[in-house]
């Protein structure tokens, strides 16, 4: 017993508290299944290891590149600048955590995350992916199809559930903990994934694929909001054809102005954004002030700024570092999502048949308009700085600073699902109202369960919506609370199954989505044109 308890142990503190071997192990599974030959399923294991990796290092370099604006606001303003961020938001779990088992409380009090650790969410990845697999396969019953793949995601999201799990119930033990937050995680990437296979399948003309990330149900909600708004200008139309406007067209039928192109580039779009956001509190925050943080030794390295050094290039150097560190974390992505996608194909013709993987939302950015992607982006942006300066008018204790990655991802993704349904306007409208959800619900949320102290929260649209909900719902109804989450993630999909176009014998079509898009994409438009003339008729 205390052999196979050792082996646990070790198993626990070396394999699932560094993410990066749980990605490679789960790529070495996928390529087994696959048949590869040892030296393919090797090469396999150290792309995805190393690609997680590489992430590490760009999410590190955030860190140290957005020290000199968390110092300086909170030195000279006595503000707390919270990054609306994944890779933040982790960071600020990792120290809320390490702050709670040290006693320390100076930030915040965060005596609920005493019973929590590290590893405890790395178990959360791990168990919570297992469940997928498990809904999924039992797919006649449960009416789920996805399986969620989006590795760096998955710890993201470990991790700020952890956080909000355990503020709901703070004295639960580990594993009470671990297997609730498991049943929770688990039914989220399954249901939510599951969500975005209609809108997908439709977008991308039957590719097979879901997507797996942080705006799943926003995926959902904005290409249903997008196709109501397409129906009702299509009524409007028709009763009065003249009051046709650009606005009501598609992207791709639209000639926007060649400078705009530039913002297609996340490079140059992250490196003009972060110079005029950040450039601005650079500013505001002083050259003065930032000199005497240096010489305090308080900023060090390419923070530091020392007297004669020019200010405006300082600031640029500094800006332009946010693309570099989230170039290097997209690398990391690409390389080892690249290794899952190829892995789950073994675990999908093998385990799992029907099923698809739920991937990251940037492969949408090859399908559709290009110009919905920098539309969408811009909307958002709109939205978040909007809700950012009500934030200052009304004198918000937590100020949150715009991250690029919900800002471009979220609002760029739903942008592109908003055009394809519902044309320039739902691109415009929709993700504007995203940005300002990511920015009130974030304040809102991390404020509420104190991750604000730790300097980010994860600030993407099902995380600023569907969790704060969640949260609100355990927090006040407790067990009951729980249940009533888990039946209505568990009846999402069968209400999607109910919806489903029926065959010519009276079948759901609802599998056939995923194994024949062709077929099923005929009975769903014979199903639409059949509601027209029915509507028509009355």
């Amino acid at each position: 017993m205390d052999i196979l308890l050792s082996v646990v142990t070790w198993f626990s503190k070396t394999i699932l508290s560094q993410p990066a071997w749980i990605i490679g192990i789960i790529v070495v599974i996928g390529y087994a299944l696959l048949g590869k030959k040892w030296y393919e399923v090797l090469a396999g294991f150290i792309k995805a290891s190393v690609g997680y990796m590489i992430l590490s290092v760009g999410s590190g370099g955030l860190v140290s590149v957005f020290r000199p604006i968390i110092v300086g606001l909170k030195g000279r303003f006595n503000l707390t600048a919270m990054v609306i961020d994944p890779y933040f938001g982790n960071n600020a779990v990792d120290a809320g955590v390490k702050a709670a088992q040290a006693g320390d409380f100076s930030l915040a009090n965060v005596s609920f995350l005493k019973g929590a650790n590290i590893s405890q969410y790395m178990l959360l990845l791990l168990f919570a992916y297992i469940l997928n697999i498990v809904l999924v396969a039992a797919k006649k019953h449960t009416k789920l199809r996805s399986i969620f793949t989006t590795g760096n995601v998955q710890v993201q999201q470990s991790a700020t559930a952890l956080w909000l799990i355990m503020f709901c119930f703070p004295n639960l033990v580990s594993v009470p903990a671990l297997i609730l937050m498991t049943i929770l995680l688990g039914l989220y990437w399954a249901v939510g994934s599951n969500l975005t296979i209609g809108p997908t399948q439709e977008l991308t003309e039957g590719a097979g694929f879901a997507i797996g990330h942080q705006q799943m149900f926003g995926i959902f909600l904005s290409s249903k909001i997008a196709g109501w708004m397409a129906k009702r200008d299509k009524v409007r139309h028709d009763k009065h054809p003249e009051k046709t406007s650009v606005f009501d067209k598609k992207l791709e039928d639209i000639e926007l102005p060649g400078w705009l192109s530039m913002f297609n580039e996340n490079m140059v779009s992250t490196a003009l954004l972060m110079t005029l956001f950040f450039g601005i509190i650079y500013i505001v925050i002083g050259p003065e002030y930032l000199i005497k943080l240096t010489k305090e030794g308080t900023l060090t390295g390419t923070a530091a700024l020392v007297e004669g050094q020019s200010f405006v290039f300082y600031i640029l150097y500094n800006c332009f570092q946010f693309a570099v560190y989230l170039t290097i974390l997209q690398l990391g992505v690409r390389t080892f999502v690249a290794e899952l996608t190829v892995s789950f194909t073994g675990i999908s013709s093998k385990l799992l048949k029907g099923s698809v993987p739920g991937v990251d939302c940037a492969v949408t950015f090859g399908f559709g308009s290009t110009n919905a992607v920098t539309i969408g982006f811009m909307a958002g942006a709109v939205g978040q700085f909007l809700a950012i300066g009500a934030l200052i008018l009304m004198h918000s204790p937590v100020l949150v600073v715009a991250g690029f990655i919900p800002l471009f991802f979220d609002n760029a993704v739903i942008g592109v699902y908003a055009n394809n349904k519902g044309g320039l306007k739902a691109c415009l409208i929709l993700p504007f109202i995203c940005g300002l959800c990511q920015v009130f619900g974030s304040a809102l949320i991390a404020s509420w369960v104190k991750m604000y102290a730790f300097g980010g929260y994860l600030g993407m649209f099902d995380w600023v919506t569907v969790w704060p909900i969640f949260t609100v719902i355990m927090k006040y109804l407790g067990w009951v609370g729980v249940a009533i989450i888990i039946v209505f993630l568990l009846a999402i999909p069968q209400m999607q199954y109910k919806a489903a176009p029926k065959d010519e014998n009276g079948n759901s079509t609802y599998f056939l989505e995923v194994e024949d898009y062709d077929k099923y994409a005929e009975y769903r438009d014979a199903a639409e044109k059949k509601a027209v003339e029915a509507a028509e008729a009355k």
